[in-house]
């Protein structure tokens, strides 16, 4: 009787231990800018492998799209930290009066492209061109490639994700992201050059993790946590990307598995994830002087008024530089 009695309260004292551990799991709500897809592998992989639990978080990763203002979520309480499409456009919204900070970036060159047809051969050559733009880019990229290259406004038209006016009109260049539409182009049989921005001079960080200034205060050592986790995830999805790329799909049907190996392997080819300042400071770092430099970009061209914010302010590395997983 005695020994059951000790099996028991064993039993027992497993059941309470396994029960507060599972209390213990910090929540924790990432918003991605965009559906799933492989440019989100780390968080998705940190979800399937355990990193995050591990960690002691209990993360859920939700899907952005077209028509999700995520800045608008998290503001509003539905997530606790957003994936920026850059530092840059992080630090509009900090100026804006939205008390948002950055604390890592993962993609250290932004994944922006020109697609050109075949012919096309240099941006200089794109100045004859139409050339397919999103409305944002007005307000980002657009403003530095006019200064670089001389282009003008009138060039452009609207580009509204469909490749088919691409496609259709050899005169066309088209924006695009490097892991994505120049696969579609491809698909599609068209001969194609694609110019990457970072490249050629646009410094701009990419794919953010960025949080609430109260978050960051009260949830410390769940950001901490967070923003360790998320870089162990991104350097086990470059080397097998197979569990977070199931995660990806189920959360997105549409996306194939040929899609996901070409995006990852122009992420590898690259260097999106693991060149410059990554290859020693560790993924998702970023340098203070260059991120600097892109407020320099933005006070110039007039997306933040002088005086307006100051850097500090709107990006806070402590996190990042204590991680240093590096590629």
């Amino acid at each position: 009787m005695t020994l059951h009695r000790t099996r028991l309260l064993a039993t027992l004292l497993a059941g309470l231990a396994t029960a507060a551990g599972a209390s213990a799991q910090e929540k924790l709500t990432y918003l991605t800018n965009w559906y799933a897809q492989a440019e989100h592998g780390g968080f998705y992989q940190a979800v399937a492998t355990g990193l995050y639990k591990k960690a002691g978080l209990d993360v859920t990763i939700k899907m952005g799209g077209p028509q999700v203002n995520i800045l608008q979520l998290m503001a509003a309480g539905q997530a606790d930290c957003i994936m920026g499409s850059s530092d840059m456009q992080m630090m509009v919204a900090r100026a804006g009066g939205l008390p948002v900070v950055t604390v890592a970036a993962i993609f250290q060159k932004d994944p922006q492209v020109f697609i050109a047809h075949e012919q096309v051969k240099s941006f200089e050559d794109m100045k004859d061109k139409t050339i397919l733009i999103a409305p944002s880019a007005q307000r980002g990229y657009w403003l530095w490639l006019k200064k670089k290259y001389g282009f003008q406004d009138s060039q452009t038209r609207p580009y509204t994700f469909n490749i088919q006016p691409f496609v259709a009109d050899k005169n066309t260049v088209q924006q695009g992201y490097l892991s994505s539409e120049p696969f579609a182009v491809q698909k599609a049989g068209v001969k194609a050059n694609t110019f990457l921005f970072a490249d050629h001079g646009w410094t701009s960080y990419a794919t953010t993790i960025s949080c609430m200034e109260d978050t960051l205060k009260n949830r410390p050592k769940v950001v901490d946590a967070f923003v360790k986790a998320t870089m162990e995830g991104w350097k086990s999805f470059l080397a097998d990307p197979a569990p977070g790329a199931a995660l990806i799909k189920k959360d997105n049907p549409n996306m194939s598995d040929e899609q996901i190996a070409y995006s990852v392997g122009k992420l590898k080819e690259m260097g999106i994830v693991t060149s410059g300042e990554a290859k020693a400071q560790g993924i998702g770092t970023m340098d203070v002087a260059r991120v600097r430099q892109n407020h320099a970009f933005l006070v110039e061209n007039k997306l933040i008024e002088a005086g307006k914010l100051k850097v500090e302010d709107a990006v806070k590395l402590d996190f990042i530089k204590t991680t240093k997983v590096l590629p």
